[in-house]
């Protein structure tokens, strides 16, 4: 499970550990960023923006909006174990 810390300049940092249940999501199309709260157990197909009205969708391989554009993958993306490598 991922989490994200506080880093300089206001950014997170995603690690391994918590399930984060909140994202920035930024649209495609305007460049307008939302922080917005995440479902939990569930992924989120559809998203319009609030600035220009763009419904967004997942990207080919992502399963949800916030796997696509938003800077934290979805809970139970977060919830998958990582890859050994």
């Amino acid at each position: 499970m991922y989490y994200a810390r506080p880093i300089a300049g206001g950014q997170r940092a995603i690690t391994w550990g918590m399930v984060v249940l909140q994202s920035t999501l930024q649209c495609p199309s305007c460049g307008h960023a939302e922080q917005l709260n995440m479902p939990e157990e569930a992924c989120q197909h559809f998203y319009q923006c609030s600035q220009c009205g763009l419904w967004m969708r997942p990207r080919p391989g992502d399963c949800c909006v916030f796997c696509s554009y938003g800077d934290v993958p979805c809970p139970p993306r977060q919830k998958e174990e990582p890859a050994s490598g």
